[in-house]
């Protein structure tokens, strides 16, 4: 007797994406308007930064103050040619009737709506640079109390720079906040990323601030190598200290951007996986939410620790040549530089393969295990948290590096007291946070939501396990 066929199991089908619901952030589906409009906020943004750089002048006798200024300035007029030509924009693009909250707002105003939205951003990013500008420069009262309390020593200058950056924290949420607020209740989520495209509109020159600054830095350490005058070494310090400064701002700039991007990607993530609500009082959700406000802090657990490492490795090699090679201090014998270059570059590149894999696996297990819900709390939860770490960090920074230009410049007794000393430690503590950690959170958190968006269909159709 042959045995009984046995039916084939049956095949898994995928299944089928869920239409876009009519809301404004699905409406580039149906209106090539839409599309091209961030496009030509970005080409608005090049031609206006270019033209406010032509704006950034100083005499040969400058004040700290006048050349923070003059950098001002340029950034002030490259943000108000990008609100002229985004108005023109917005005029002269075709829009068609979208559906925002339930009602239908006409063609004829949805142009003004984008144009609010941009100019939320637009008002939002200055705000934060000025804010920053002001916790982060010598010039006003918080980075000189911070330099003030090197007179008791290093612990009491990281202490106040410490909660001097904390505090920093609380125009710039509020700041986001309100621009998210505004540009959601002007187009949904697609005002949200608007409002981002605003904010980095005048990165051309925003960028080129941040950039200033490591470079006037190494003219300052040529200078002392080079033992010139030290007229040209007061000139590069004060170029350093506004270095120091507009790369904070710079930094601002960005960690605000990143906040609108990273939740506008989260909206677009949502929209992919049908997820119109994410309930707090679901246990997965809250898993999630605890999960993603902790990866922020062990990925700049990693990043410091990486720094620690290859300082280390650093400055074994450095007291080897002092000690292998006589005369290098006499300046007659030649440095082995290409050895420093290799460790720092081969440092950089092999700590940074845990953090990276971090960023990429972390949404994919908690998407998998746990489900579209959970994956949505840890996005929520890694964009509060990594954005309040982010400006912590790098305004630290910007601070304690300010104070122990402050004291350079001659205030408290100047350069060789223990007061210099103890604001040294604060700005060898400040250079990790404001030039690694901090800036490397915004990568962390647009990637987890990229990375959540383009796995969401994989989540829909084998997900969760548990």
């Amino acid at each position: 007797l042959s045995p009984p066929p046995v039916a084939a199991p049956a095949l898994r089908t995928p299944r089928a994406p869920p239409p876009p619901p009519p809301t404004a952030y699905a409406i580039a589906d149906y209106d090539a308007s839409f599309m091209i409009l961030p496009m030509a906020i970005a080409g608005a943004g090049i031609a206006s930064s270019i033209i406010g750089t032509f704006l950034v002048r100083s005499g040969e006798q400058a004040s700290f103050a006048s050349l923070l200024w003059s950098i001002r300035r340029g950034i002030f007029a490259a943000a108000i040619l990008v609100a002229i030509a985004t108005f023109a924009v917005v005029n002269v693009l075709e829009f068609s009737d979208v559906e925002i909250g339930g009602s239908t707002v006409a063609a004829a105003d949805v142009g003004i709506r984008l144009f609010g939205a941009v100019l939320a951003g637009l008002i939002g990013g200055v705000i934060i640079g000025l804010i920053t500008e002001y916790y982060t420069s010598y010039d006003y009262g918080p980075t000189q109390r911070v330099s003030q309390s090197g007179e008791t020593g290093p612990a009491t200058v990281i202490i106040s720079g410490f909660a001097t950056a904390m505090q920093s924290t609380v125009v710039p949420v509020l700041v986001v906040g309100a621009a998210i607020w505004i540009s959601y209740e002007l187009f949904e989520f697609y005002g949200v990323a608007i409002a981002a495209v605003g904010m980095l509109s005048t990165l051309g020159i925003t960028l080129a601030t941040d950039a200033y600054g490591p470079v006037a830095d190494n003219a300052g350490g040529i200078a002392e190598q080079a033992s010139l005058d030290p007229e040209v070494r007061e000139r590069t310090d004060a170029l350093d200290s506004l270095g120091n400064t507009t790369a904070a701002t710079g930094k601002g700039f960005a960690i605000g951007s990143a906040a609108l991007t990273a939740l506008a990607l989260m909206a677009a993530y949502a929209q992919a996986v049908d997820l119109t609500v994410i309930s707090l009082l679901d246990s997965k959700t809250l898993v999630g939410l605890f999960i993603g406000a902790m990866l922020p802090f062990l990925f700049s657990a990693f990043t410091m620790a990486a720094v620690g490492r290859a300082a280390n490795a650093m400055v074994n090699e450095v007291r080897r040549q002092f000690r292998e090679i006589p005369g290098i201090m006499e300046g007659t014998a030649e440095p082995e530089y290409a050895r420093c270059v290799d460790i720092s570059t081969r440092g950089a590149l092999r700590e940074m393969i845990v953090p990276g894999v971090l960023a990429v696996v972390a949404p994919v297990l908690v998407g998998v295990l746990m489900g579209k819900e959970a994956l949505g709390g840890l996005l929520i939860g890694s964009i509060a948290a990594g954005f309040m770490i982010a400006i912590t960090m790098a305004n630290a920074g910007g601070t304690w590096d300010n104070a122990k230009k402050f004291v350079e410049t001659g205030n408290f007794g100047g350069k060789g007291t223990s007061h210099h000393e103890a604001t040294v430690v604060g700005d060898t503590v400040g250079d990790p946070f404001k030039d690694t950690s901090g800036p490397s959170l915004n990568i962390l958190l647009k990637l987890m939501s990229i990375v959540a968006l383009v796995f969401a269909p994989f989540f829909l159709d084998y997900g969760p396990i548990l």
